[in-house]
């Protein structure tokens, strides 16, 4: 096999799967759109993520700046050379990281260090598997963190918020799916999709609700059993009224496959593997001989660009003049008045400067200064991927909010400490934080997650950076921002819509404890 090749071929799966939905993933996500009603913050949530799509295509950048652990699932003909394949597959891991189109996401678990090139020990994972065809079956999903920390593992039998006990059968296994439905909210970047393995033992089980998120959108399950548990997933998960970005709306889920494997009688896991919407998961056949492409895999059927007609874009247009009066325009640094003013549901815009801040920052601050004045600014959860050009100037690639509830045990401390007065995420954030919005004057406000090029559209200029050591998306980017939109979930006078949601849909998950199967 021409080697080469075959690392040009492996970079252009890489860049693919990053930039451009597959096409099962766009028609799941049309119909999302179109079950919507209009003026509602899932309808607007979801017209963001298909300007997103479309702004992705068009730049050939990162759909979502959280390109995840990359994984690839090969499947080789006998003779074939793993080890040198493998090599290949790191180089154009590395050189895609270098050229913008993966964030670096690789750091050591023990030090936090960041090797810049998405390589180390157990990253990316790539998995082999031999067969007796005569071209390699090369697959690859991103998946990031956001909807990684949604995945969960029951063992049955257990006791279930909501639904009570599920058993060791069918009827126990679909009560854990829904369950990990509800479970979610809008932390994972909903409406997702799902993988679901039953048996095994928790890695293998894990491994097999992942290998479900390689099954097409579209396919028919073919176990009888399994296929009736996926319909009813599909149908009643949706009643739940999560919705976009856990907005509340009509469409929670948007895929659900489920596979099976034997166990041993004293175990019994369900497995959940959790997928925000953008649903990065591309293949490709390739020519044993000379490395190259032969076809694309995941692009039958109907292909939806989402590029809107005169006709939508006249309704937008009339949409946005009428919403416009009803935004809310922020100009940091911001008043307490101003933030006091705010309530849940509003719609705000901010110009001028905010600053990132995630894991490491916020550990960081707890213990340290600020490397600048942050009274009265807004804190950006966001780990955004970042390009310098010949010139030495930083430029944003791609830059959506990252799950906020991980820093539910910095938050509230850190507002009070620094004056901070706005903090931007998704998924909402506890009661801490809750506390501490009402007592200090402060506000949460959720980003559509997933948005990373309409946010990076937002971001006019990089004005600088502190804290570069803890590597790229745990740095402190200054961000001068225009238009940056988002809805505010939780404001300082006591009131969450993600606790409001979360209530809502566990009175309605109660609704499917009675036995079905």
């Amino acid at each position: 096999m021409n080697i080469d090749k075959f690392q040009e071929s492996m970079y252009q799966l890489i860049v693919e799967t990053s930039t451009n939905l597959p096409r099962d993933v766009r028609r799941a996500i049309k119909a999302a759109k179109e079950r919507e009603s209009a003026g509602t913050r899932a309808a607007m949530s979801l017209a963001t993520i298909t300007n997103n799509i479309k702004m992705a295509d068009d730049n050939v950048s990162p759909i979502c700046q959280d390109t995840g652990l990359p994984t690839f699932k090969i499947k080789t003909p006998v003779g074939a050379n793993q080890l040198v394949m493998k090599e290949a597959i790191k180089n154009a891991i590395a050189q895609a990281t270098k050229d913008g189109k993966l964030r670096p996401n690789s750091v050591d678990s023990l030090t936090g260090a960041n090797s810049g090139d998405n390589l180390g020990f157990g990253t990316p994972v790539i998995k082999f598997e031999q067969w007796e065809k005569d071209y390699i079956d090369a697959r690859l999903i991103l998946k990031g963190g956001g909807c990684e920390n949604k995945n969960i593992q029951y063992s049955l039998p257990c006791e279930l918020e909501g639904l009570g006990r599920a058993g060791r059968d069918l009827d126990g296994i679909r009560k854990c799916i829904m369950h990990s439905v509800y479970q979610a909210q809008g932390q994972g970047c909903s409406a997702g999709f799902i993988g679901v393995g039953i048996g095994g033992d928790r890695s293998s089980g894990y491994d097999l609700a992942k290998e479900q998120l390689f099954r097409s959108v579209d396919d028919v399950n073919p176990n009888e059993d399994l296929r009736k548990l996926e319909d009813y997933v599909m149908k009643n998960a949706n009643e739940l009224g999560i919705g976009t970005m856990g907005f509340g709306g009509e469409t929670t889920l948007l895929g659900c496959k489920v596979g099976v494997m034997n166990r041993i009688p004293a175990s019994f896991f369900v497995s959940v593997a959790y997928n925000c919407w953008a649903f990065r998961r591309l293949g490709v056949s390739i020519n044993m001989e000379t490395g190259e492409i032969n076809e694309w895999m995941y692009q039958e059927g109907e292909h939806v660009d989402f590029s809107a007609t005169e006709a939508e874009l006249e309704t937008a247009a009339a949409v946005e003049a009428e919403e416009k009066t009803n935004i809310v325009t922020l100009q940091a640094p911001i008043t307490e008045e101003q933030i006091r003013s705010l309530k849940v549901g509003d719609v705000v815009q901010i110009n001028g400067m905010m600053y990132t801040g995630r894991d490491a920052i916020h550990h960081h601050l707890m213990e340290h200064d600020a490397p600048i004045d942050l009274n009265g600014q807004v804190i950006y959860h966001c780990g955004p991927v970042m390009m310098k050009d010949e010139e030495g100037k930083w430029h944003v690639k791609a830059a959506g909010p990252t799950t906020s509830i991980r820093e539910e045990p910095y938050q509230g401390d850190i507002m009070k400490k620094f004056g901070i007065r706005a903090v931007i995420g998704k998924g909402g954030m506890g009661p801490k934080t809750l506390a501490a919005l009402q007592e200090h004057g402060g506000v949460y406000l959720n980003a559509i997650g997933g948005a990373a090029q309409y946010y990076a559209d937002c971001i006019k200029s990089v004005e600088g950076v502190d804290l570069m050591e803890f590597g790229i998306p745990e740095a402190m980017w200054h961000l001068k921002v225009e238009g940056f939109t988002a809805v505010v979930t939780m404001d300082s006078h006591g009131n969450s819509l993600h606790k409001d949601v979360d209530k809502s849909s566990l009175e309605k998950l109660a609704q499917f404890k009675e036995r079905v199967f």
